[in-house]
Formats: structure tokens, C-alpha cells, sequence
């Protein structure tokens, strides 16, 4: 796919200084779509934690009142945390996935092909929003089944699969910056343990931000994800408000994003030493 792309004439942006990186991009997201539609169980499988969650943890830790949510019900609550949670788990695997390409040999034949280092990590941490998409019907569906109460404007949809993408894309590209610097699947389990478990716990995706100790709230004021659950939340539930306001989550989110994109890309090709 990445081969061809140099000798097929292409028949749009041809004047566009951006389109040779958009078609890399888009021919290395279709690649890794591709395993996605090749695979149904990994998509069922995606269905049993949030169910799990919100069906079950929810309802039960709803009879807590000591949770001061802001006038909201725990249950709608914490409907928007675990959509970021599936964002998070199912991208910061990613990295694992570059090893695997590494020792299978497809690693190199990426390096090789006419795509920029920068279109390979696009591309990737793109695949991981389209990947991560079809988790936000199945929290709506699954928050409706729970009777809990959500927005269900469809700009407001869209906004939140916005939010997801963007949230998938950071996750991904961080999880192939520490591939990179660790070099092993082994030793990338590990390190990925240490990566998500605390960024999932030191956000307010299960609980508020002011009912934290003052040190845990300083670390979910710089946790990325903290910054997603915020946006999401306010987005999907009526009722809710921005801690920061939505646009400054969105600020904090895509310059980190780019920044991320750029490490990435730049340790990219090291990942074979």
C-alpha cells in the first residue's frame, strides 16, 4: 500500500503542499483499520468492561452520597470517565503492536516505503480515534440501557467523538514513544502498567477532583486525561460544568498531541536498535 503510493498519479491536492501527507496518513490509518475489521472478537471484547462498569459499579457505588459530584448522579457521572478509560487501555497498547512490527520484519519495510516518519506515527495514532470510535455508540447505548442521563444532540455526539479521536491520537503516540525507548514487549507491559493504571486513578474519571488530597490534585491538574474527562463530561451530560472550560481542554490537549507527534516521530526509526 505504502509502495504503491509513490507511482499511482493521484487525481486531488496535487497543488496542496499538504497532500502528499495526507495520503501517506490516510494509506498507513486504512492499514491498521484493515487488522481492526479482520478481527470481530477484539470489537465484542471492547463491549464487557464498560458494560461491566456502568452496569454494574455504577449502580452500586450510586448509593455512596459522599461523593460530591456537583448535583449529579454518580451514575451519569462517571458515564463519561469510562469512555475515557476505554480511550485510554485500548490505546496506550499501541506500543506493543510497534515491537510486534519490529520482530515480524513489517517495521522495516514501513521505514523504507516513501512515508515520512511523521505520516507513519499520523497515521497510527489515527487508526487508534477510528479504533476507539465505535466506543462511543457503545457507552451511549450502554448508558441509555442504564438509564442514565445524557445529552443526545448529535452535534454534541460528534463533539464527543472529536474529543475521542483527539484523545486516542495522545495515547497512542505516548505509548510509541515509551516502545521506542524500551525496546522489549516484556519490559513494555511493565512500563505500560506504570504508565496507565496512574493515569487513569490520578484523574477524575471515577471521582471528583475536589474530594482529591491536595497532592493527588496537583497531579490530575497535569494528567492529559484529566483534561479528556472534563471535556467529555461537560459535552455528553446535561447539567454538567467545565472545570477549565472545554476549549482550554482542547488547548491543552492538541498542542500536547503535537508535541507527542514530534517525539514520536523522532524516536520512531530507533525503535529497531
Amino acid at each position: 500500500m505504502l509502495s504503491e503510493m509513490a507511482v499511482q498519479p493521484q487525481t486531488w491536492g496535487g497543488g496542496f503542499p499538504g497532500a502528499p501527507l495526507i495520503r501517506e496518513v490516510a494509506a498507513v490509518t486504512e492499514s491498521e483499520v484493515r487488522k481492526l475489521l479482520h478481527d470481530p472478537i477484539e470489537m465484542l471484547s471492547r463491549v464487557v468492561q464498560p458494560a461491566i462498569w456502568i452496569l454494574i459499579f455504577a449502580p452500586v457505588f450510586s448509593k455512596l452520597h459522599g461523593i460530591p459530584t456537583g448535583g449529579i448522579r454518580y451514575l451519569d457521572f462517571i458515564v463519561p470517565g469510562i469512555l475515557a478509560q476505554g480511550v485510554l487501555f485500548v490505546s496506550v497498547i499501541y506500543g506493543v503492536g510497534l515491537l510486534w512490527e519490529r520482530d515480524t520484519g513489517i517495521l522495516q519495510k514501513y521505514l523504507v516505503s516513501p512515508a515520512s516518519r511523521r505520516a507513519l506515527v499520523m497515521g497510527k495514532s489515527l487508526a487508534a480515534g477510528v479504533r476507539n470510535a465505535p466506543q462511543v455508540l457503545v457507552i451511549y447505548l450502554l448508558a441509555a440501557l442504564a438509564s442514565a442521563k445524557i445529552r443526545w444532540n448529535p452535534l454534541l455526539i460528534l463533539a464527543a467523538l472529536g474529543l475521542v479521536i483527539i484523545g486516542s491520537a495522545l495515547f497512542c503516540t505516548l505509548s510509541m514513544i515509551v516502545a521506542c525507548v524500551v525496546k522489549s514487549r516484556e519490559r513494555f507491559l511493565g512500563a505500560n502498567q506504570l504508565l496507565m493504571l496512574p493515569l487513569f486513578f490520578a484523574s477524575n474519571a471515577l471521582y471528583p477532583v475536589a474530594m482529591m488530597p491536595a497532592w493527588l490534585r496537583w497531579i490530575s491538574n497535569i494528567n492529559p486525561l484529566s483534561y479528556l474527562v472534563d471535556a467529555l463530561r461537560t459535552v455528553m451530560l446535561p447539567g454538567a460544568h467545565s472545570l477549565h472550560g472545554v476549549w482550554v481542554d482542547v488547548l491543552v490537549e492538541v498542542p500536547l498531541l503535537i508535541v507527542l507527534t514530534e517525539i514520536s516521530a523522532w524516536l520512531y526509526p530507533r525503535v529497531e536498535y
